[in-house]
């Protein structure tokens, strides 16, 4: 992997994270990530267009007049959707019914119109992919981050409904960490996933701030001293 992919995947996993750092595509990001299942189904649904539209984008840059780029950026990213929706619906009807609006809204997502039109419209393709599924990976693992949290504060489980995703063998993989009376309603609700991404932006940026001291302190460079007398 040359310096280039190497920077794309540092962008996209940390350093300028879709959901941590741009902070682009909340509306879906809170709405459904109340279970890991929805938020890793949107996640992958998420990156499969934004690889497939920075392809399509970068392919077709030299050709697209700049007044009319952006309609036609929409309209190859709600054809990907539009075959995303599809493909869910036939091979993940359970999870297609529980995400319900938000696939068809990921036509909408700045994420996707953004990396279109800020790197593939300007990259080759190799890049605009690699840089599609970067940013896709990470918006998916802060999704499932952040499913994770509310899944186990407001139900006590994990991986509930895996079988919606993945089949009925990944019934299997559900885990009951506690036992609840009743749901924790503020964790399974939009406000409490803004409370939770309130707290993994000030976790990522305490990391960063350490890291930043670590690095100058070990950049610092080292002064000798030295002892002056006078002649004997």
């Amino acid at each position: 992997m040359n310096s280039a992919h190497k920077e794309l995947m540092k962008n996209g996993l940390w350093s300028n994270n879709p959901a941590f750092v741009q902070l682009l595509g909340l509306c879906p990001l809170l709405a459904v990530s109340a279970t890991v299942t929805n938020a890793l189904g949107l996640g992958v649904a998420t990156l499969a267009v934004l690889v497939g539209s920075n392809l399509i984008v970068s392919l077709i840059r030299d050709w697209v007049p700049k007044e009319v780029r952006i309609p036609i950026f929409v309209m190859v990213i709600a054809s990907l959707v539009t075959c995303v929706q599809l493909v869910m619906n036939a091979y993940a009807y359970g999870l297609y019914q529980s995400l319900g609006i938000f696939i068809p809204l990921i036509v909408t997502n700045c994420i996707i119109i953004g990396r279109a039109e800020a790197f593939a419209s300007k990259n080759p393709v190799g890049l605009s992919v690699s840089d599609g599924f970067w940013m896709g990976t990470g918006m998916t693992a802060a999704l499932v981050v952040l499913g994770a949290i509310r899944e186990i504060i407001g139900n006590g489980t994990l991986f509930d409904g895996a079988d919606l995703l993945l089949g009925d063998w990944a019934a299997a993989l559900r885990i009951e960490i506690f036992q609840f009376d009743t749901k924790f309603l503020l964790a399974i609700l939009p406000p409490g996933a803004f409370l939770a991404v309130g707290f993994l932006i000030a976790l990522k940026n305490i990391i960063d701030t350490h890291l930043a001291s670590k690095t100058e302190k070990d950049d610092k460079p080292v002064i000798e001293r030295a002892r002056v007398t006078g002649n004997q």
